[in-house]
């Protein structure tokens, strides 16, 4: 394993056990409202702590952009893209599905990824160029080439409420077209489904980086593809993605483009 995998699934293991310990007693888990239907609580911030202090104490010069704490203002070739807890929501409600996500950028691109889902102990790796793996075995994208077989994830815009009428119809178009469609509520354990060939595709909006960065390498060193509504293979800084194996996500990009929000430069 590459070393700054290795360090990173430490960090990702050490939040997870933060993660495991609070979710034995939620009663005792003060919430904090960041904005409508945006949660944050201290498990948020107790697991993003300790994430950045293991990345730190082994590579102190590179910077952070986090979900909680931000991006950290010291010029480097690496970031670490970091969600501490992604399905903040279904963690407050018991409802068992969300993820810890780390990745690392050299020099803007994504070089290496974890996804750890800490209740069922997945752990989802991708170094560039050396595959996807979940638990040490190797992970391959699902082989359906049909969107009409395809169980299909997503997410429903849930900050900014002004964009459902257009998502509902886009969720009405997409729900004709696949066999099934999912919103469990965690982006970056989503893609890692799909990497993982247990959803055949997954599309979503109004997401952030540290939402998507882990997630979308895992997808193409699984043998899948991830961009933006329009097919373009610019998705981390643009709010909305699409994955899956070729096949599916060739079948799935007319159905977006029409509601992307993605400007084409002339």
């Amino acid at each position: 394993m590459h070393p700054m995998l290795n360090i990173a699934v430490k960090a990702a293991r050490r939040a997870g056990q933060i993660i495991n310990r609070a979710s034995l007693d939620l009663d005792l888990v003060q919430v904090a409202k960041k904005q409508h239907n945006d949660f944050v609580t201290e498990v948020d911030k107790a697991a993003e702590a300790a994430i950045i202090e293991t990345l730190k104490t082994a590579y102190p010069d590179h910077a952070i952009l986090a979900e909680e704490s931000g991006e950290s203002d010291n010029e480097s070739e690496y970031q670490w893209i970091i969600d501490p807890l992604d399905g903040t929501t279904n963690f407050i409600h018991g409802f068992q599905y969300y993820c810890v996500s780390i990745a690392l950028a050299h020099k803007g691109i994504v070089t290496q990824a974890v996804v750890y889902d800490p209740t069922r102990n997945d752990l989802f790796t991708a170094s560039r160029g050396r595959g996807a793996f979940l638990n040490d075995r190797r992970i391959r994208v699902g082989r359906r080439d049909r969107l009409a077989d395809g169980l299909i994830g997503t997410g429903f815009p849930f900050r900014e409420k002004d964009g459902l009428d257009s998502y509902c119809e886009l969720f009405a178009d997409m729900t004709n077209a696949c066999a099934g469609l999912r919103r469990p509520g965690a982006a970056a354990l989503d893609l890692a489904n799909v990497a993982a060939g247990r959803m055949d595709g997954f599309f979503e909006q109004g997401l952030n980086p540290w939402d998507v960065a882990a997630g979308g390498l895992l997808v193409t060193e699984a043998g899948g593809l991830i961009g933006n509504y329009t097919g373009d293979s610019d998705f981390l800084h643009v709010g909305e993605v699409v994955a899956g194996n070729p096949k599916i996500y060739a079948q799935m990009v007319p159905i977006l483009s029409k509601y992307t929000r993605v400007t084409k430069a002339a």
